[in-house]
C-alpha cells in the first residue's frame, strides 16, 4: 500500500515560474454575459410588482418573494 501524502506529487513552483497573460478579450463577453444576467435577475427580485412590472399577474412575484425578503427588499 502506498502512503496518501506520497501519492500525489506536489506542485512547487520554481524560480523561473511565471503567470501566463489573462486574455482580456476571450472572457469579456462571459463578463458581460454574467454582468447582464445579474441585472435581469436584480431586477426581478427587487422591482418586478407594481408599476415597474413587465410581466402581468402575480407569478413573478412569488417566484421571487423569498429572496427578496432575504436580500432585504421590502414587497408588502
Amino acid at each position: 500500500m502506498t502512503d496518501a501524502t506520497t501519492a500525489l506529487p506536489a506542485i512547487v513552483a520554481g524560480p523561473g515560474a511565471t503567470i501566463a497573460p489573462f486574455p482580456v478579450r476571450q472572457v469579456l463577453p462571459w463578463l458581460l454575459l454574467a454582468a447582464l444576467l445579474m441585472l435581469v435577475c436584480w431586477y426581478f427580485v427587487s422591482a418586478e410588482e407594481g408599476a415597474t412590472s413587465l410581466i402581468a399577474g402575480n407569478a413573478v412575484h412569488e417566484w421571487v418573494h423569498d429572496g427578496r425578503h432575504l436580500l432585504g427588499f421590502p414587497c408588502h
